[in-house]
């Protein structure tokens, strides 16, 4: 097909990264449903989710700054594979005992090292992908992820009543499925070189600190701004819709919710190709934008229409549309506009501030869920989301001025 031409020529590696991505994630079933097995099965009030996501932001915290400097350090195929097994062993383990918060810890520890590989993962399609064949190879390193992901989350909806156990095996051996590709198949992680005009901005500048890159490119504060505040919002698709569901729906909620979540990534894997073709000459600052306001819409359908279950699928697939635009934008905006010898670091560094942010906003949000209800914690979640879009205005005001480089065709 025509549409998918357009991932012809990225490198192999690319091509095995993405296909890995698609398969860890087909067992991906323990997120979708992570707020439902805290509140239902362990007992957990809104409030005491929160504290428990923060919490666990906060210890993977170090994970992510240390996963930072070893990707601009060490091997990054390497330092994937090791993490991934780290991870695979803890999910094996909560598979093999009872649930509990003992289960519910060793599959944060797993997922700290799956934070920790995150920068390496990243960089990589970076450090792979020449500046104009970014944007398509970070669409196909999503496109590959939620291929994996159509029916994760709908699975791990059947299994939550009965076979909850199952879902963590699955997770695990997804993951040791992955990893061994990646170890076999992956034999050349060198960047490319890249002597477009554009490719300046990514000059290596190996004695420079972080902190002297972000004076030097001042708008990437502005940028994790605008990134944190979207992301605080975004991360409540998978936090107040299911406790909402739950609450309208009850047991049915989990099932439904995890439909739901099939949707995004149905509409993910249809859309992403044709999305990427089309807005080929939109610069990533107004795909950023786009996705931000149709976010913005997707969550006011779902407000609007609780407790009819059709609108949910509607609301989903608006809210789907503005993840994909974001997506297409975000990747390739930053290592655009950073030295290649930073990539890990700044990645980490964002992961940082985007859970600091994210992390005291969950917080408000899972007081504002049990003490005001539905109507008001979603109220602040649209402001924050209309926050991030106009903080992206600026951005892209000022980006053309900062890159000139980034807007001549």
């Amino acid at each position: 097909m025509t549409v998918f031409n357009q991932y012809r020529g990225l490198r192999r590696e690319i091509y095995i990264l993405a296909f890995g991505r698609m398969v860890t994630n087909l067992g991906s079933m323990i997120w979708p449903v992570m707020t439902m097995i805290l509140s239902q099965k362990i007992g957990l009030t809104a409030a005491q989710i929160s504290y428990y996501f923060v919490g666990s932001s906060i210890i993977m915290l170090p994970a992510s700054i240390l996963g930072g400097k070893l990707a601009d350090r060490v091997n990054k195929k390497w330092m994937i594979v090791v993490c991934d097994c780290v991870s695979i062993v803890c999910f094996y383990i909560s598979a093999a005992i009872p649930l509990g918060m003992g289960t519910i810890l060793l599959f944060v520890i797993g997922g700290i090292f799956q934070s920790m590989e995150y920068p390496s993962y990243d960089a990589l399609f970076a450090d792979l992908s020449t500046t104009k064949d970014r944007e398509r190879a970070y669409s196909l390193e999503y496109l590959g992820g939620n291929l994996g992901l159509v029916l994760s989350p709908t699975i791990a909806g059947l299994l939550f009543k009965d076979y909850l156990w199952l879902s963590f095996l699955i997770s695990g051996t997804s993951i040791a499925v992955s990893t061994v590709l990646i170890a076999v198949l992956i034999k050349d992680v060198t960047p490319v070189e890249d002597s477009g005009e554009e490719a300046s901005y990514q000059e290596k500048k190996d004695g420079a600190s972080v902190f002297a890159i972000l004076k030097e490119n001042p708008l990437i504060i502005l940028y994790l701004l605008c990134g944190t505040l979207y992301s605080a919002a975004y991360g409540q698709y998978n936090f107040i819709m299911p406790l909402d569901m739950a609450a309208v729906h009850g047991d049915a909620g989990a099932v439904i919710f995890g439909t739901v979540s099939s949707l995004n990534c149905v509409t993910v894997v249809l859309f992403t190709p044709f999305i990427t073709k089309l807005f080929v000459r939109m610069r990533d600052t107004g795909k950023m934008l786009m996705g931000r306001l149709l976010v913005f819409a997707g969550y006011l359908v779902f407000l609007l229409l609780l407790g009819f279950i059709p609108g949910y699928y509607l609301a989903m697939l608006i809210f789907t549309w503005g993840e994909i635009f974001d997506v297409l934008s975000s990747g390739p905006y930053v290592s655009t506009r950073i030295p290649a010898s930073h990539r890990g670091r700044i990645n980490a560094l964002m992961s940082v501030a985007y859970t600091v942010i994210t992390g005291g906003i969950d917080l408000v949000v899972g007081q504002l869920y049990d003490r005001a209800g539905s109507t008001w914690t979603w109220t602040l979640i649209l402001s924050v989301t209309l926050l991030s879009a106009a903080a992206t205005i600026l951005l892209r005001a000022l980006d053309k001025k900062a890159y000139p480089k980034l807007y001549r065709q």
